[in-house]
């Protein structure tokens, strides 16, 4: 049964996405793209961003305002800024109403379609038999382990599907995060290789330097020398 055999792995995968990215994570992006619906709550949520700009700039006006200097100002911006968080309050609570059902039913949803068929799927077709093995491949205690608990002898039960897709997707999954590591390491030592060839040929041009100096001190102690030498003979 290919079909089911797809199910088992899509809902594999399902519950490895889940498990790595966090119920959480996924909730808010679903969140997201819900308020990006024409709706009445993607008004409201375009409402209540509105209002707290409004808001902000009431705030920052009447931070800037002298209530001693300019009190008719002061005061005319005091309630408008009061008036504009009462406003903002109130659309805050319903949408974090609206939120709670939504999270809600997103759980729900999230349950039924992961952990929900993980557990019903091999409660359900625990006699079909996924595929059936090459006879005479396997000892019989092997086919056995395969077709547990019900399946027929000889082929592949779902749950030893099950258990065959959980392993090979963490298997891949552990593979790819060493892998961008192992890139992400790499991409840390190239610089660091790119500025130690760059400070090689400075090093080399020091080297270069003091052998000049200490040539030009060796010829002129040499010079000395002969001076010296030349100054003795003469006085002889």
């Amino acid at each position: 049964m290919p079909s089911l055999m797809l199910v088992v792995f899509l809902v594999e995968v399902a519950v490895l996405v889940v498990n790595s990215v966090g119920a959480a994570t996924i909730s808010d992006f679903l969140w997201r793209l819900y308020n990006l619906i024409p709706s009445e709550r993607s008004a409201a949520v375009a409402e209540q961003r509105k209002l707290q700009t409004e808001y902000l700039a009431l705030r920052r006006e009447l931070h800037a305002t002298s209530s001693q200097d300019e009190f008719a100002k002061w005061a005319r911006l005091r309630r408008q800024h009061d008036k504009k968080l009462e406003e903002l309050e109130a659309k805050k609570k319903n949408l974090d109403s609206g939120r709670r059902t939504f999270d809600t039913a997103v759980t729900a949803l999230r349950f039924v379609c992961t952990r929900g068929l993980q557990f019903l799927l091999p409660f359900w077709y625990a006699r079909e038999p996924m595929f059936w093995l090459p006879h005479g491949w396997f000892p019989g205690y092997a086919e056995w382990l395969m077709a547990f608990p019900r399946a027929p002898c000889g082929s592949v039960s779902i749950a030893s599907w099950q258990v065959a897709c959980t392993v090979v997707l963490s298997l891949l999954k552990d593979t790819i995060l060493a892998l961008v590591a192992l890139v992400q390491e790499a991409a840390k030592k190239t610089p660091a290789k790119t500025e130690k060839k760059k400070e090689a040929p400075v090093a080399a041009d020091t080297a270069s330097g003091k052998k000049t100096e200490k040539t030009e001190e060796s010829k002129a102690s040499e010079k000395s020398q002969d001076t010296v030498t030349a100054s003795g003979r003469d006085e002889l």
